[in-house]
Parts: C-alpha cells; structure tokens; sequence
C-alpha cells in the first residue's frame, strides 16, 4: 500500500506512524530501532528526513513581533582553557530571538558582530518591535533602525530592570542544553538539525507532536 507520508518508501504507514510516535516522545535511534524492530540505519535516515522537514518548518515562521528578546549562547564540549564568552574556542555559537508570546528563532551564527546579528533581527522581527537585550555593543543602533530597545547589564550582575529582561531566552538555552547533552559528538550539520528540532519541540510544546509531524509529512511526503 502507497505510504502517504514517505514517496517510494518501503515503509508501511502504520510502521511510519509508529516511527513518529516514538521520535515525538524524544526518543533516540537506538531506543526507537529496538521498539520498533527497524533497523537502526533505516531508523536514522528516517528521523533525518524528518529533522529536514523541521528545518523548513521553522524558517517558514512568521515575523516576531510585540516584546523580543535577543541574546547569544556557546553549544560544544566543556570549555578546557582559553576564552569564555564571545569567540570561545571550540564552541558553536547560536544567536537566538525570543518572543515574549513563547516563540524562539535560533540560527547559528559565524560571529556576533553588529553587522551579523543586526541582519537577522531585521530579517526575523517587525519594526516598532521592543527589543530586549544585554550590553552587548553588536546591539547598538537598533534605536536608529526603528525598534524600542532596552538592556540589561549583565557585567553589574544586573539581570531584570523593571519589565525589562532576557530571562526567556536565557530559559530557552538552558533547555537546549540540557536535551542536547544526549547528542554528543554531532557533526557541525547534524548540530543544526538537532537545534532546528530543540527550537521545533519547544515552539509547540502545548501541541501534538506526532498529529504535527505527520500532517507536515503528509503535505510535503519525504523523499
């Protein structure tokens, strides 16, 4: 029977169903190879099909609006010696929007100069927005642009002033820390994909993952 979800799949829907089920309830490959008698390579090429999908799912999302919230986090093994913070060595850096309605954007980023994050705010967050962020100063001018933008000043220890802060973003990086602490070792590429789905699970998390999942599979069916 022709699988609706999967184009020239050998995999029954019912199969593909039970696929989703298990990847819905952050399961790993070798956890859902084992429930669902696959093999642990067909499991694998599925679930990166799957994370492809989210992929494009989140970069179809809509312009953020209202109160945002901008900030930087470093991904990678422990840091050995050398420099913290900005530019430390080994890591990945992800520059992350957040919405005060629940909504995150990440995107990995090559550095967090004013040029490279400014460029994503315009593109990811509708003018007259207000903008809360550290004192950075890659974050200097956005006034100039058009938002409102307000700061914290983290190197005072200084984390709320009144109404404004990051804590949601920085909720947001110590969520995906800790469920990407099982996907150790992950080439830069497959890094991105497993952020995407962190940035995917967390976007809807009231929702149903798996009716999600499977509705975005049957509209756009895998290759």
């Amino acid at each position: 029977m022709k699988n609706r979800y999967c184009k020239s799949s050998k995999l029954s829907e019912a199969k593909f169903r039970e696929l989703v089920k298990y990847f819905a309830a952050d399961l790993t490959a070798t956890q859902i190879a084992l429930l669902s008698s696959l093999n642990i390579n067909t499991v694998d090429r599925y679930l990166r099909l799957i994370r492809e999908r989210i992929v494009q799912y989140c970069e179809q999302q809509r312009l953020f609006f209202g109160v945002v919230e901008v900030d930087e986090s470093w991904f990678g093994a422990k840091r050995v010696k050398g420099k913290r913070g900005r530019g430390a060595s080994g890591k990945t850096t992800v520059f992350g929007i957040y919405e005060r309605a629940g909504q995150v954007y990440t995107e990995i980023v090559p550095d967090c100069s004013k040029a490279t994050l400014q460029a994503i705010i315009r593109g990811k967050v509708e003018l007259d927005s207000v903008i809360n962020s550290d004192g950075w100063a890659g974050y200097n001018g956005l006034v100039d642009i058009g938002y409102g933008h307000y700061r914290v000043d983290h190197g005072k220890d200084e984390f709320v002033r009144g109404p404004n802060h990051i804590n949601g973003i920085e909720g947001f990086w110590g969520y995906a820390k800790v469920r990407l602490t099982k996907f150790r070792g992950m080439h830069p590429q497959t890094f991105y994909l497993h952020l995407k789905e962190t940035e995917f699970r967390y976007n809807n998390r009231n929702n149903n993952l798996g009716r999600l999942i499977l509705k975005m599979c049957r509209l756009h069916p895998l290759n």
